[in-house]
């Protein structure tokens, strides 16, 4: 199974839910989600057991977030068109994407995995060097992601509406 469509359904995102993802406030409020975890797991160090419970409300946020916030207005953003591109993206099993697209996202989500080891060893190793590190190194790729999804779905809104 696809890791994105699995991650869809375990954040069980039906139609109402994406549309609510699609507020500005929404997409820019999720690039919290690193840092809250990585702050989250760090706090162990701090507060030992009870982290658990910062770890839990962390994960809680990533449900949370694109629920949080109302539909948007207005959808002539980046934020929203790369909400919209992003769906576009999870369904390209079903509806053929672009080949340049495609490739171009496999890169970016490739690119964006390197920065995964950095960001588990400086959670374990509790080292704030290695961790923002792994934080910048993904959530650039993850920001370059959405920028391309904005562009799939420009292409895509034109020939497939």
């Amino acid at each position: 199974m696809d890791i994105h469509k699995w991650a869809e359904k375990a954040m069980l995102m039906d139609d109402e839910a994406w549309n609510r993802h699609a507020n500005p406030w929404s997409v820019y409020s999720r690039f919290t989600t690193l840092p809250l975890i990585s702050l989250a797991f760090w706090s162990r160090e701090w507060i030992d057991i009870y982290s658990v419970l910062l770890i839990a409300l962390s994960f809680l946020w990533v449900w949370v977030n694109p629920r949080l916030f109302s539909v948007p207005k207005s959808t002539n953003n980046w934020a929203s068109m790369g909400t919209f591109g992003e769906r576009i993206y999870l369904n390209r099993h079903n509806q053929e994407i672009p080949i340049h697209h495609l490739k171009t996202c496999r890169v970016l989500q490739s690119l964006s995995a390197i920065g995964l080891p950095f960001f588990v060893y400086g959670l374990y190793a509790l080292d704030i060097g290695i961790l923002i590190l792994g934080n910048l190194w993904i959530m650039i790729f993850k920001a370059w992601f959405v920028d391309r999804m904005v562009w799939l779905y420009m292409e895509m809104k034109e020939s497939n509406p």
